[in-house]
């Protein structure tokens, strides 16, 4: 990668303009190698693209049908177009030296319905008890079960985050926004148990890993598939399942929209909404509502 013609140089002066935004680190990291892999294509498809100027929406669009004839999903693609999007933003309202976005008129590729993978009582059950024997791991699914927590939120966690006796816990959350939520009696039981128990450390995170310090978020992604095997769950779930469970069950308990905005961080009301039909499927399913 010819790092000194003018495409590069105009990426690298976008890259130290993110780095003065307040975007969490995953989103400058996903940012910068969704651009990198735009250019790197375009240096192998077009040579006489040495500069913004020279990239067309056609450029764009056949990038993005790429994208589409190696497999990757609409959401790939949205996601990929929407980085190109804000680098031409930049180039026009910034650094001012395009007139005009090429990126600016295209559709957003189609996005598949991504299915919500949530846990039904008797195997969110299972996945607790499996974990009995662990205060911590007990704990982390718990949190993720009670307040639908996000991974890297759950890591994030402080012991300055949590006041027990107030059953509150605040939370770090996307873009830097900060959310208190409620912590209901299993919640507030489980961390109880394992903050007893929790190892001397001068690192201040909720969880630490065996060495002390706080847990990463693919630790944490280790627990819970640690967990399903031993539980004996067939079905794939992630971290991010256990956060459909709790917003599920909650709508199943009477939760609106606002209220599980609240309690999950999403930007819109809309968001929350779509939990309302995977409420109907577990309604079918439950045994009891004791989540």
């Amino acid at each position: 990668m010819d790092t000194q013609t003018e495409l590069y140089t105009s990426l690298q002066r976008y890259l130290n303009h993110l780095s003065g935004r307040n975007l969490s680190r995953y989103t400058a990291i996903a940012y910068q190698t969704d651009l990198r892999q735009f250019l790197a294509w375009l240096s192998e498809t077009d040579v006489t693209v040495e500069g913004p100027r020279k990239i067309t929406p056609t450029h764009i669009s056949d990038y993005l049908s790429y994208l589409s004839g190696l497999g990757r999903s609409g959401v790939t693609r949205v996601r990929k177009l929407a980085a190109i999007r804000e680098y031409f933003l930049y180039l026009v309202d910034v650094e001012k030296s395009l007139s005009f976005s090429p990126a600016e008129h295209l559709k957003r590729p189609k996005q598949e319905r991504k299915q919500r993978v949530f846990l039904r009582v008797d195997e969110y059950m299972k996945l607790l008890n499996a974990a009995a024997g662990s205060p911590r791991d007990y704990a982390i699914l718990q949190v993720f079960l009670q307040t639908g927590i996000r991974v890297a939120e759950l890591t994030g966690l402080t012991l300055a985050d949590i006041d027990l006796a107030a059953c509150i816990m605040l939370i770090n959350g996307k873009g830097n926004k900060q959310r208190t939520v409620h912590l209901e009696k299993k919640a507030t039981q489980a961390l109880r148990a394992y903050l007893a128990t929790r190892p001397h450390s001068t690192d201040q995170h909720v969880f630490l890993n065996y060495q002390g310090s706080g847990i990463s978020v693919r630790g944490v992604m280790d627990v819970v598939e640690k967990y399903r095997k031993l539980a004996g769950i067939t079905k794939k779930f992630s971290c991010h399942s256990l956060r459909h469970t709790c917003a599920t069950y909650k709508s199943v308990k009477g939760y609106t929209a606002v209220e599980l905005q609240a309690l999950l961080g999403h930007e819109r009301a809309e968001t929350s909404m779509l939990y309302t039909h995977l409420a109907r499927d577990a309604k079918q399913l439950m045994l009891d509502t004791s989540l």
